[in-house]
């Protein structure tokens, strides 16, 4: 397997009234977190650019890239990404470590009335694990992926989620620097053939990506 990227135009995607609505929230519920001091309990949460990812949603939508129409999110800060994937008519999951930013995402989904699954927990499905190498994190990988001898393939699932990972037709990321690479193994590990991955780089930097067989 292999993954391409696939070039975007993002002019002309302005987001939805709805999706203002939404934005302006997240805003102010950032600006809380910073005010009491939430950057140093927990500075490894950084928000994305949401006028881009917005509109990077709405492009790979509207080309009907995506196979199907499920979203989730690898670390998903305070919902905005989840819940702007839910506002385009995905089944929008959000994965996040820290317990407080979930409650916070919930609450953020019930007051826009919108329909999304937020999941306390890891990115690394059970078996996977990364760890520090030379050039940046190195991906570990469960021993075997044969779930029993007679199994065509062994597909991992998040605690909580009602879809394997290769039934997820969108993940999006926003790594560090030092994950890009482990985050494009860890998709290729993951995804069905097909299914796009969105990763956010930071700086105004997004890029799509797709899954494909390896000619």
């Amino acid at each position: 397997m292999a993954i391409e990227e696939i070039p975007i135009d993002l002019s002309g995607f302005e987001p939805s009234p709805e999706a203002v609505r939404l934005i302006k929230e997240v805003d102010r519920m950032i600006d809380d977190f910073d005010d009491a001091g939430g950057r140093k309990e927990n500075p490894l949460y950084v928000p994305c650019d949401p006028a881009f990812l917005n509109g990077t949603i709405a492009f790979v939508t509207e080309r009907d890239l995506p196979i199907g129409r499920v979203f989730c999110e690898l670390g998903s800060g305070f919902g905005l990404g989840v819940c702007l994937a839910a506002l385009h008519g995905y089944e929008a999951y959000g994965l996040e470590i820290d317990e407080k930013l979930v409650d916070a995402s919930r609450m953020l989904a019930q007051r826009q009335n919108i329909d999304a699954t937020f999941l306390s927990g890891s990115y690394f499905p059970e078996g996977y694990s990364a760890y520090d190498g030379i050039a940046g994190s190195e991906l570990l990988k469960p021993e075997s992926s044969w779930s029993q001898p007679d199994a065509f393939h062994y597909c991992p699932r998040y605690e909580g989620m009602d879809r394997d990972t290769d039934e997820i037709d969108i993940f999006f990321v926003y790594p560090w620097p030092h994950e890009h690479e482990m985050m494009h193994e860890l998709f290729e590990e993951l995804a069905s053939d097909g299914a796009i991955l969105i990763a956010y780089y930071g700086e105004g930097e997004i890029c799509v990506y797709r899954k494909t067989f390896d000619d």
